[in-house]
């Protein structure tokens, strides 16, 4: 059900989600999304929330000139399969900040410069939606968002646009990574060849390779050149934006040392919490049951321990092929002079 509505009717309640951008009309769909549910989904698009037809419309043209309170806005970008859900939802903290995981209006974005959006047009509207996604929930004072890895390439765009804006490029260790990709079978190799081709559409996938010679890869072969496509990017993200502003961090390192990364991030997003605000997020919810709530018994505890354990099991079956990968990635990046150290570093 469409509601056309007036925008100081929601625009001063962060509960109203700004989910959806509809290019056709110019306007933008809000859901109502409480606190409670973002903790209950996965992430926040069309598959995980609720009640998704029962949307609330607000022209762009109604939004000039608004000026909705907002928070301090940051972010998490990742590679995927690296824990990033995990990190989002520790920053769910009330009186202090929102994680919000995924935000479909900024797939929109990345899906509407693919269809050939006018630049000037696709800036100004990507500007209201990161305005949008800034309104804080209660008395927080900073929203951490969790784009998409198909947003990356919009990464340098959106910290331009916001000039205080931190962020962490997460990532995990190219062995970790094809675990994971391996562990979801036809499934994890379906997606990223879906990557690939994502990244061939937005101009930043690894050279030196013909259409002959990427058909010729195995599936974990085409994982590792998303990998270290994302990897690249994230370098030039550096480059752009500014090692002051832009930190990296591994998985592996994030779960082996989790306190030091929440009391890192607090230092970096400006949030201020002390010693016993960082026990409390480390025994939180985020670090003691799983991620993917829909996708596990909900409560199961997932820590580096278990993470460990989980890849040894898929090392059993693909550790060979895994490491013949890792082997041909690192001579790939050698060949194409793309650095597996970036810098940067959180920790």
């Amino acid at each position: 059900m469409i509601s056309t509505v007036q925008p100081d009717e929601i625009l001063g309640d962060a509960s109203y989600l700004a989910h959806r951008y509809d290019e056709a009309n110019d306007a933008f769909r809000f859901l109502s999304v409480p606190r409670d549910v973002h903790r209950q989904c996965t992430f926040i698009t069309d598959e995980h929330l609720p009640n998704i037809e029962q949307f609330k419309a607000i022209s762009n043209s109604d939004l000039v000139g608004t000026s909705p309170a907002t928070a301090s806005v940051h972010f998490i970008f990742h590679s995927a399969y690296c824990c990033s859900t995990m990190l989002a939802r520790a920053f769910d903290i009330e009186g202090v900040s929102m994680g919000l995981k995924e935000p479909v209006i900024l797939n929109d974005m990345i899906g509407w410069r693919r269809r050939g959006a006018d630049p000037a047009k696709q800036q100004q509207v990507m500007d209201q939606s990161l305005t949008l996604l800034s309104r804080p929930f209660g008395q927080d004072q900073a929203v951490i968002i969790k784009p998409s890895n198909i947003c990356n390439p919009l990464a340098i765009e959106m910290m331009r646009m916001r000039s205080q804006s931190k962020a962490l490029l997460l990532y995990a260790p190219i062995e970790g990574f094809l675990k994971s990709i391996a562990k979801k079978e036809m499934w994890g190799r379906i997606w990223v060849r879906d990557v690939l081709i994502g990244t061939l559409k937005d101009g930043y996938a690894v050279g030196g390779f013909s259409q002959d010679e990427l058909l010729q890869l195995t599936d974990l072969q085409v994982a590792a050149i998303g990998w270290l496509s994302q990897h690249a990017l994230f370098a030039k993200i550096i480059d752009a934006i500014g090692a002051d502003r832009v930190k990296t961090l591994d998985s592996d390192r994030f779960l082996a040392q989790s306190p030091a990364t929440i009391a890192a991030l607090s230092d970096l997003y400006g949030l201020g919490l002390d010693a016993s605000d960082i026990d409390a997020v480390v025994q939180g919810p985020a670090f003691t049951s799983h991620s993917k709530l829909d996708q596990v018994k909900r409560g199961e505890i997932f820590d580096a321990k278990a993470r460990e354990q989980e890849q040894r099991e898929v090392a059993k079956v693909h550790g060979a092929e895994i490491d013949m990968v890792a082997a041909w990635t690192k001579a790939v990046a050698d060949s194409q002079a793309i650095k597996l150290d970036i810098g940067s570093n959180l920790l």
